[in-house]
């Protein structure tokens, strides 16, 4: 006696992926992570701030850390882990991180979504630091699926105000 096959999906209907085990809002692409590399030489510690419009548009501004003031009008979306560890915290690591920071207000817009930071060549913003460079940092977004959304718990809150 053999045993039955396993029903298949009815038409149109899709088994939801399972929850990540981790899902961070933010991301960088190489080419954004090279410049940072760079930027970082030349700057020291670094930091973004995603504004809401206005006079920078709503392109990620990249400061020295502590350069740009966050505070309870902020959230801190997470950090962007940049280079290569190189697996014992030892001299031969790259590795760094970058705060990436957004407005309250645009945050509530973009809540739902992942962001990744990306490096195009252009006119940057006058007070971010890739501008002399002849690039432009740039967001490229997407909206979480229903199971990272879950995984992040369903509210999208992340940390608010300046970090310890």
């Amino acid at each position: 006696m053999s045993t039955p096959a396993p029903l298949a999906p009815e038409a149109g209907r899709t088994t939801p992926a399972p929850a990540p085990a981790t899902v961070e809002r933010v991301a960088v692409t190489e080419a954004a992570a090279a410049m940072l590399a760079q930027l970082r030489t030349q700057h020291g510690e670094l930091m973004f701030h995603q504004s809401g419009g206005c006079c920078d548009g709503s392109s990620p501004m990249c400061y020295p850390d502590g350069d740009f003031l966050t505070g309870d009008a902020d959230v801190h979306l997470g950090d962007l882990r940049v280079g290569q560890d190189d697996g014992d915290g030892g001299a031969g690591s790259t590795a760094f991180t970058v705060p990436v920071w957004m407005s309250r207000n645009q945050f509530e817009y973009w809540k739902h979504t992942h962001l990744t930071i990306d490096v195009v060549p252009g006119r940057g913003a006058g007070f971010s630091l890739e501008a002399p460079e002849g690039v432009r940092f740039l967001i490229r977004s997407r909206v979480f699926s229903d199971a990272e959304y879950a995984a992040l718990g369903g509210s999208g809150t992340v940390a608010v105000g300046t970090t310890a």
